[in-house]
């Protein structure tokens, strides 16, 4: 995790609030960009050694010069999301696919050793996108070469997001807020909650829930699964939401407000409405390219729910390269077209449902998004035994 090193906060984080703060509006996205890339070039060594971490940035930067092109209409939109989904399928799902279709492994040609993941590019290759298909769209003004390089290089969402728009961040980057204490202080215990969330529960379940091998699955009581379950799908909330409350609060210090990420997920009493707010800015962006553009719900009811599962299983790849992640995204997509085939054959809702009625959709709720999660912490084949062990013995 970055967000637990001192060197994150006292080379990157406070020394870049406080030059941000200071400087005029010309120089502040200058400012983010600078300490973006070295915040990218640092931990892409870290994490990747040698020269090659460097290199990544050389994505980020060929990005930023080819965005230039973009304009409302323009082919050169429809090129920048072309390439934008290749090098994502290049670096994060060569090997899946190979494996898949080519039964490829390690030892073969088409299998690529040197495989590796640029830091953040699940974050910032959404946010390409986001830029590329808006300008086409003539929804996103074009701006200032240094604003855009801000954008995709502002460190604090570069790594665990939230995924930001152009439109939205641009007009805080230019006039950030005024109010130093607050924010500071805000942003100080916006990232503490983080901290804690991350250090005090998500890894004290991690060593609970570290342990869903095969091995373990064969030789447990089957009473214990349930729990284990139940302790991860509390561990990925706690984990996740941890890392967004640090990257807002991250962007607090400097007057920047980021979309929010989580709003209490797994107390909402349908599918539909946990996708509401889990994971928001993803859910958002799913809506606004995936299925908008699918047909969105214009169309009619079968081709809906196809488009609803099309989505979720996008959804499922972005999270990671593998069939497990494949069957996540399906299993969530087959609840949402389940509920939309069911609040149509209800038809409109006359009387608010009864307390009764919410604790039960909230009990399964819960109970079918935390069986997901058996697919989401395990490969698919693992996932299938716990399931086999869990239900038959």
């Amino acid at each position: 995790m970055i967000f637990d090193t001192f060197v994150y906060y006292l080379v990157f984080l406070i020394p870049s609030a406080i030059a941000f703060r200071f400087a005029g509006r010309q120089v502040r996205p200058w400012i983010c960009t600078v300490f973006g890339a070295a915040f990218f070039i640092y931990f892409s060594l870290t994490q990747l050694g040698g020269v090659v971490g460097a290199a990544c940035l050389l994505i980020l930067w060929w990005e930023a010069c080819f965005s230039r092109l973009y304009k409302p209409g323009s082919r050169w939109c429809i090129a920048g999301v072309v390439q934008a989904i290749l090098v994502l399928f290049v670096f994060k799902y060569w090997n899946f696919f190979a494996g898949l279709f080519f039964n490829a492994g390690p030892a073969d040609p088409v299998f690529w050793n040197g495989a590796f993941l640029p830091l953040g590019i699940s974050f910032f290759t959404f946010e390409f996108i986001h830029y590329a298909v808006d300008r086409y769209r003539g929804a996103a003004k074009a701006g200032t070469f240094a604003d855009y390089l801000a954008f995709i290089l502002f460190f604090p969402t570069m790594v665990a997001g939230p995924i930001k728009r152009v439109q939205d961040f641009e007009p805080k980057l230019q006039n950030p807020s005024s109010d130093w204490p607050l924010d500071w202080q805000r942003g100080i215990t916006r990232i503490l909650s983080g901290l804690v969330k991350k250090f005090a529960i998500a890894d004290v379940l991690s060593a609970v829930t570290g342990n869903l091998n095969h091995e373990a699955i064969a030789l447990a009581d089957r009473r214990v699964l349930p729990f284990w379950l139940l302790a991860y799908g509390i561990k990925i909330y706690i984990d996740f939401s941890a890392y967004s409350d640090i990257a807002i609060g991250s962007a607090r210090l400097f007057g920047i407000r980021v979309p929010e990420n989580f709003d209490w997920p797994y107390l909402r009493t349908n599918i539909a409405e946990f996708w509401r707010h889990w994971h928001m800015s993803l859910s958002r962006w799913l809506v606004d390219y995936v299925f908008i553009p699918l047909g969105g719900s214009r169309v009619s009811p079968p081709r809906i729910y196809v488009n609803v599962i099309v989505t979720m299983l996008v959804s499922g790849l972005w999270h990671g390269a593998g069939l497990n992640f494949v069957a996540w995204g399906l299993w969530h997509g087959l609840m949402l077209a389940c509920h939309r085939l069911w609040q149509h054959l209800r038809g409109p809702q006359i009387h608010p449902p009864s307390r009764a009625g919410l604790v039960l959709s909230w009990a399964a709720t819960f109970i079918l998004v935390n069986i997901g999660w058996a697919f989401f912490c395990m490969d698919l084949p693992t996932s299938l035994f716990f399931f086999r062990r869990l239900f038959i013995g």
